[in-house]
């Protein structure tokens, strides 16, 4: 059954300049926890450390001034399997700008598909990075904020535990979101990137421990889903499922059929169903294709020869599928030490960035379109967007 993203989501497609290079722009700790905003399930919740209600419509800021009440600031943390993000931004007209961000590799999930527990290890990695998040909440300010966690917290065992042990050491209440949200909070923070075209579209999410794809169709204001499917399948968890590299060339390439192979099983049902669309559109229209993840804006770098990643470069480039398959192909064949050298990979993605192009390359096979959008956006940007517009502001969802 078809779902309607909220109008939260309303869009604008941004404008950009040529990306340059080969592809191109589209042009259309254990102690008291601070207190820092806290997120529901239904959204986030109001935070005055000044005690200033909300009715007076303003807020004392760190001086004594009193800041407007628009000026107020959103934050957005999504703690995934692999990743710790925040995006912080603050009304601004139609649009919102961007005040800080902050990203660090956690690798919450390491390990958990073999003994369904996230370790001791891990979550420290996490909390230390979640520390870092309650510290800039605080400092900017953030008036209303929404924490989700994924994969990982879904999955592991003792996810509730971990989740109180953040409360009280961060006070961050994180959300332990479905992988159904997921899905809808990553189209609604890329779908202005999608290419203008008729008929059913395809977004897609690799993430650390799951990946969601969503079929969608474009209207006038924001993208009705048509269907979604959520696999167990993200970089940390197919790489720990399919072992060690092995020592040479052969090793590397069974392994890498093998994650293929994994992939295009836990898609099947979803390919099964988006088979008679696709079809038919093979003949009519070309097929359009946006993926939002570390692993196509990775790939995306390489593409365009970059020496160090760009975000300014890459977010919302479109680049040939034929190209990031190539790119993928060369990555599987390559040693885990080759790959450290590559630029815009380095250490923290040699060892997932092959399991990423095996998870890619699969999506590539079940939606074989001729171009792909890449977008370095996604769940933080849906969240934003939704706790701004619930909020009284308008968003048209252009990202400064």
């Amino acid at each position: 059954m078809a779902e309607q993203i909220p109008p939260a989501a309303s869009a604008e497609v941004p404008g950009g300049k040529s990306a340059g290079g080969k592809g191109r722009r589209d042009h259309r700790s254990g102690e008291s926890s601070p207190k820092v905003p806290r997120s529901r399930s239904s959204g986030g919740r109001p935070y005055d450390p000044a005690g200033q209600s909300r009715e007076e419509g303003q807020k004392r800021n760190g001086n004594g001034f009193r800041r407007p009440y628009g000026r107020q600031s959103y934050a957005a943390i999504d703690l995934g399997t692999n990743n710790c993000r925040l995006l912080i931004a603050r009304p601004s007209g139609e649009n919102f700008t961007v005040i800080d961000a902050f990203s660090r590799v956690v690798r919450l999930g390491e390990g958990l598909a073999h003994s369904g527990r996230l370790s001791d290890a891990a979550m420290d990695r996490a909390l230390s990075a979640l520390r870092v998040c309650s510290d800039k909440l605080v400092r900017r300010h953030v008036h209303l904020a929404r924490s989700v966690a994924t994969e990982a917290c879904r999955r592991a065992a003792n996810g509730e535990e971990f989740i109180e042990r953040v409360r009280h050491e961060t006070g961050i209440a994180l959300d332990v979101i479905s992988a159904r949200e997921e899905a809808r909070l990553a189209v609604l923070g890329c779908h202005v990137l999608l290419e203008s075209g008729r008929g059913p579209a395809m977004i897609f999410d690799i993430g650390g421990g799951s990946t969601e794809l969503v079929l969608i169709e474009s209207t006038d204001t924001v993208p009705r889903i048509l269907d979604w499917q959520s696999a167990p399948w993200g970089v940390v968890s197919l790489t720990e499922s399919c072992g060690s590299e092995g020592a040479t060339l052969a090793d590397r390439m069974a392994r890498y059929a093998k994650m293929r192979s994994l992939v295009a099983e836990g898609f099947a049902p979803f390919a099964e169903r988006i088979g008679p669309a696709r079809e038919r559109m093979a003949t009519d229209v070309p097929l359009r294709l946006l993926g939002t993840s570390g692993t196509v804006t990775t790939l995306a770098s390489l593409h365009l020869d970059l020496p160090h990643y760009d975000r300014r470069a890459v977010d919302g480039l479109i680049v040939p599928s034929e190209s990031m398959r190539s790119i993928s192909s060369r990555l599987s064949s390559m040693s885990v030490e080759d790959r450290r050298e590559v630029p815009c990979i380095g250490r923290e993605r040699a060892d997932l960035v092959v399991a990423g192009c095996a998870i890619l390359e699969a999506i590539l096979d079940l939606w074989p379109a001729h171009r792909l959008g890449v977008a370095d956006r996604g769940i933080r940007e849906g969240i934003l967007r939704s706790l701004i517009a619930s909020d009284g502001h308008s968003c048209t969802d252009r990202l400064r």
